[in-house]
């Protein structure tokens, strides 16, 4: 068995930017790690898509991601997102990240060019190659157009370095094969708040949440009281707050978190372009959902 990063929640952490929107504002980027952590995050994940990654400059990205490790100073594993659609720029971003003392890296499969699954394996291998830290891989076909199916999570499970996948294709059939093929080589954590409950009892050992957020300790406890063995209450709790969850994506995400965010007077600042504040009617569906569960 490869040795795991984390169970629970993961927060896929929002850039905090200034009112502008040219700069991230690192004072409350640390107010929102300690938040985390204070309420039972079990790891940061820097720059991944929640936290805008692909609309960071290259200084911005590698700086955010050393502001995140010398912030949680150990508490918690800070795991940073370096994927690309260009392998090189991935290595060279990843290894930037090393040095800053990530104890695990979040890729991405490429985007807009794609590639065929014998080029993710490629791209992926010639990562790994080239890292010393631990790899999540990043399944998300709906934003990159390119699915990792299950007989290329084998064949990608067998580098030492690749250790965990982040699943958010929404097809609990193909995970049920990827687990069944990948086996202890291959820890699995849930892409959607919504799915943390059903890949989970296939065998998941967490989530890389959205929803953590805005109520980390919910997320946690979905999915730590699974592992504990009280599928009861992580099912009661999964069940009540899926409408958050799914109020979460009533548009692109970050930007309705980000809004909840700044409507519970958490002043993140808004999302960069191309990305555009939430629509009216949007808004209001969301504060009605915030305040149904006492978050406004």
């Amino acid at each position: 068995m490869k040795d795991l990063l984390f169970t629970g929640s993961g927060v896929a952490i929002v850039t905090p930017f200034t009112q502008d929107g040219r700069e991230i504002n690192f004072p409350m980027l640390e107010k929102l790690i300690n938040f985390q952590i204070e309420n039972s995050t079990d790891a940061i994940i820097i720059c991944g898509t929640t936290g805008e990654g692909s609309r960071l400059s290259h200084e911005e990205h590698a700086a955010a991601i050393d502001f995140a490790v010398k912030a949680v100073a150990g508490r918690v594993p800070v795991i940073a997102g370096t994927g690309s659609n260009d392998t090189e720029y991935a290595v060279k971003l990843s290894n930037e990240a090393e040095r800053s003392g990530v104890d695990g890296l979040l890729m991405v499969t490429p985007y807009y060019n794609k590639t065929s699954q014998d080029g993710l394996i490629e791209h992926y291998n010639y990562v790994a190659d080239r890292v010393s830290t631990p790899i999540i891989l990043y399944n998300v076909p709906s934003r990159t157009g390119l699915d990792i199916k299950p007989s290329t999570y084998l064949e990608l499970s067998k580098h030492k370095r690749i250790v965990a996948a982040k699943e958010a294709n929404g097809n609990i059939s193909a995970l049920a094969q990827t687990v069944a093929l990948c086996g202890d080589n291959l820890h699995i954590y849930s892409g959607n708040d919504d799915q943390i409950l059903a890949i989970m009892a296939h065998g998941g050992k967490g989530v890389i949440s959205v929803l953590a957020n805005i109520a980390p300790k919910i997320a946690h406890d979905i999915a730590i009281t699974y592992l504990e063995g009280d599928t009861d209450r992580s099912r009661e709790l999964q069940l009540k707050y899926l409408d958050l969850c799914n109020d979460l994506f009533v548009d692109v995400n970050p930007i309705p978190v980000k809004e909840a965010m700044n409507m519970m007077g958490i002043d993140v600042g808004p999302c960069r372009r191309p990305l555009a504040p939430l629509s009216k009617a949007n808004r209001e569906k969301l504060a009605a959902t915030l305040k149904k569960h006492n978050l406004l």
